[in-house]
């Protein structure tokens, strides 16, 4: 089973921002993050997602291509350039990546199926995750 990493959506206002920035690299074949330092657990990483947080819930995933010196003592997440949807689940922001197992990961949404969870208004679904309910 492979291991997903979990990053805030930073400076996406929407997933259809994320979503956007994503497929606007399309004809590049990859969109690319830049890291501090290579995570310990790359190997475990192949065949993996980056699963992406906004607003406190995971919205989607984009599949990992591997990881890339850039050549000034960082690296490059190599990302497919697309955002799967995934069913929402609520989920801490934090600094930088983390790993997320593979029973944790929350499932793919099916073509044309409608996230509920996350049409709700923001105040509404941090209730719900406050209380445990979802």
């Amino acid at each position: 089973m492979p291991l997903h990493l979990t990053k805030i959506a930073f400076r996406s206002e929407s997933p259809d921002s994320l979503r956007a920035w994503l497929e606007s690299h399309a004809d590049e074949s990859e969109a690319r993050m830049t890291t501090r330092y290579l995570p310990k657990r790359v190997e475990e990483l192949a065949g993996g997602s980056l699963y992406w947080i906004h607003g406190h819930m995971l919205v989607g995933r984009s599949p990992i291509l591997g990881f890339q010196e850039t050549g000034q003592g960082r690296y490059w997440i190599r990302l497919e350039p697309r955002l799967i949807a995934v069913r929402s689940m609520p989920k801490r922001a934090h600094q930088g990546w983390r790993y997320l197992a593979e029973e944790d990961a929350p499932p793919d949404l099916a073509a044309g199926e409608v996230d509920d969870l996350h049409a709700m208004p923001k105040v509404l679904r941090g209730e719900l995750a406050r209380l445990g309910l979802v």
